[in-house]
C-alpha cells in the first residue's frame, strides 16, 4: 500500500508553483528557466484505513510500521510540561507554505482533532468560534481551484487540479497543530503556473515575502526542497534570498526540510524529461541557506503508546529500530545532509561544537537539528480525497481513498519543529527571528547540550549507493545536525540564548 512520493514526482506529477499576486506574471516564465522543481519532502505514505477511526498499532505493524499519535510524539520529545504550563503556541501564527492547498482541509482537521482529542480551532469544520480560540485560515493568492479527479478516460494525473498535494497539506497542518495546539495556522497557497517547474521557487519566495511584510506570522514552515546543484548558478539562489533577509529583519523564524534523498541530490531539467542523480554529495535548498534552520530526520524508536515520557521500544517494527536495541532514535537514511557548495560556513557554525562532532569545514553544514521523519515511524494524518481516489497516488494496485495515512519524510519534521518554535515565541512574547545562532550557542556548552538535545549517534544517510553518505556521530553531524529536542528544556533556554547570542 505504500508508495514513495518521489516516484510520482519523477513521473511528472506534483511540480509545486506558487504565484503571489502580480509578483511574476506568466509571461515572464521563459526568463525563469534557471530554477529547478521545488519538490515536497514527503518520502513515503501508506493508507491504513478508510474510516474516520485511526488505525491500531497492530494495523500499523502489519505493514512494518509504528504509527505515532500526537500524544506519542509529545511524550517522545518532552512537550507535555510545556503544554501543562500553558505554553502551547497561543498568540503566535505558523505560516505553512504549500502549493494548491486543500479544499477539504477544514474538514480533515476536524476529524483529526476529534480523533485524538486535540483542541479545536476556529475555522475548522463544525466548530463554533470562541474568544481565545486559535484560528485556522487560508490565504489563497490568485485564487483556489477546487480539487477534482480527472475523467476516467484521462491519462492525466490531475496535478493541475492540485489533487496530488492533499497529503502534503494535511501532513503540514495537522502535525503543526498537534505540536502547538494553541497557535494559529495560516495555510498560504496559490494555484500552479501554466509552465510547470519554472515559476515555483520565485513565486514561493514572493508569497513568503508577502507574509513577512504584512506581519502575518512569526514562524514559516517550508516542506519543500531542491538540490543546490539543480540551480543554474549561485546567483540564481541569491536572487531568491530576499524573503529570508526580510524575515530576519522582522523577527520571523524560517525552517526548511533538509530533503529525503540522504546525501544524494537530483537534477531534473526540463520538467517531464526525467532526472539524474548528481555525482557528488549534495545538500538541498532552502535548508542549506544560512538564514534558514535546516531540519533533518530520524527513526523514532520509542513506544508510540507511552504518554508519560520517552520509552525505548526495540521490539516493534520497523527493522531499523529492532536492529539497534536500546536506541531511542536512529538517523534516518533519507535525512538530507552534508555540506553546501554555495554558502560558506556561517559564524554560528564556527562556535565550539559538542564533543565528538563531525568537523564542519569551510562550507555550511546541513542540517541544524532534526525530528522524526522516517516513514516507518511516521505520524498519522487524516486526508479526504476525490471519490475515485487521489490522482496520481496508488495504494497497492488501486487508487488511494479517504482515510488515515501514516506519512514520513522531512516534511513531517519541519512543521513539527515549526510548532515547537511557535511555543518558544509565545514564551518570548514575540517572534524569535533566526534561531541558528542561539541553537549553536546552547550546543557549545556541554551541560546545556546534554540537557536540551537528544544526541543521535547511530545510523547514516547513504540513501544512494553511488553517492558517499555520512554517519551520525556524537554532537553535530551531517545527518541529524545537533540532534532532536528535549522540548521542555530546550525551548526556554532557546529564548534566553536568542537574546544573548
Amino acid at each position: 500500500m505504500a508508495r514513495s512520493i518521489r516516484q510520482w514526482l519523477l513521473a511528472g506529477v506534483g511540480t509545486l508553483s506558487l504565484a503571489a499576486a502580480g509578483a511574476i506574471p506568466a509571461s515572464s516564465a521563459a526568463h525563469q528557466a534557471a530554477y529547478p522543481q521545488a519538490r515536497p519532502t514527503v518520502a513515503d505514505y501508506a493508507q491504513l484505513t478508510s474510516s474516520q477511526t485511526p488505525p491500531t498499532q497492530a494495523q500499523c505493524a502489519s505493514v512494518g510500521r509504528r504509527c505515532f499519535s500526537p500524544q506519542g510524539i509529545q511524550a517522545a520529545y518532552n512537550v507535555g510540561p510545556l503544554h501543562a504550563a500553558g505554553n502551547d503556541g497561543r498568540g503566535q501564527t505558523i505560516a505553512i507554505v504549500d502549493a494548491y492547498g486543500s479544499d477539504t482541509m477544514a474538514h480533515d482537521l476536524h476529524v483529526f482533532d476529534q480523533a485524538f482529542g486535540v483542541g479545536a480551532m476556529c475555522g475548522e469544520e463544525g466548530v463554533t468560534c470562541a474568544p481565545g480560540m486559535p484560528t485556522f485560515s487560508e490565504l489563497h493568492l490568485q485564487g483556489s481551484p477546487a480539487t477534482k479527479a480527472p475523467p476516467s478516460t484521462s491519462n492525466s494525473p490531475g496535478q493541475e487540479d492540485k489533487s496530488a498535494w492533499a497529503l502534503e497539506v494535511a501532513l503540514d497542518v495537522e502535525t503543526a497543530h498537534a505540536m502547538a495546539p494553541g497557535a494559529n495556522i495560516l495555510l498560504v497557497t496559490t494555484p500552479t503556473a501554466e509552465t510547470l517547474g519554472v515559476q515555483g521557487f520565485p513565486q514561493m519566495m514572493a508569497a513568503e515575502s508577502y507574509v513577512v511584510e504584512h506581519h502575518l506570522a512569526t514562524v514559516i514552515s517550508q516542506s519543500f526542497a531542491s538540490a543546490e546543484g539543480a540551480f543554474h548558478n549561485a546567483q540564481s539562489l541569491e536572487n531568491l534570498r530576499y524573503a529570508y533577509k526580510a524575515a530576519a529583519q522582522n523577527g520571523v523564524t524560517v525552517l526548511g526540510s533538509s530533503g529525503d534523498g540522504g546525501s544524494a541530490g537530483s537534477l531534473k531539467t526540463p520538467v517531464g524529461k526525467g532526472g539524474s542523480t548528481l555525482a557528488d554529495p549534495a545538500v538541498e535548498w532552502p535548508a542549506s541557506d544560512p538564514l534558514v534552520t535546516g531540519v533533518g530526520g530520524t527513526n523514532l524508536c520509542t513506544d508510540p503508546g507511552a504518554t508519560g515520557g520517552r520509552v525505548v521500544d526495540s521490539v516493534s517494527p520497523p527493522g531499523a529500530c529492532q536492529k539497534a536495541p536500546g536506541q531511542s532514535e536512529i538517523a534516518w537514511v533519507g535525512s538530507g545532509g552534508g555540506y553546501s557548495s554555495v554558502f560558506a560556513k556561517p559564524d554560528y557554525q564556527s562556535r565550539a561544537l559538542p564533543a565528538g562532532s563531525t568537523s564542519i569545514g569551510a562550507m555550511r553544514g546541513v542540517p541544524d537539528i532534526s525530528l522524526q521523519a522516517s516513514p516507518s515511524t511516521g505520524a498519522l494524518v487524516y486526508v479526504s480525497l476525490p471519490p475515485d481516489g487521489l490522482s496520481g497516488l496508488k495504494c497497492g494496485s488501486t487508487p488511494c481513498s479517504t482515510g488515515w495515512y501514516d506519512i514520513g519524510g522531512t516534511s513531517l519534521a519541519c512543521p513539527e519543529w515549526a510548532g515547537l518554535v511557535s511555543i518558544a515565541a509565545q514564551i518570548n512574547h514575540g517572534g524569535l527571528g533566526p534561531i541558528n545562532p542561539a541553537l549553536y550557542k546552547l550546543a557549545s556548552d556541554p551541560a546545556t547540550y546534554a540537557a536540551d538535545f537528544n544526541d543521535v549517534t547511530v545510523g547514516n544517510n547513504t540513501a544512494d549507493a553511488s553517492v558517499p553518505g555520512y554517519s551520525a556521530t556524537a554532537g553535530w553531524d551531517p545527518v541529524t545536525g545537533l540532534g532532536t529536542p528535549n522540548a521542555a528544556k530546550l525551548l526556554p533556554d532557546l529564548v534566553s540564548a536568542v537574546h544573548s547570542s
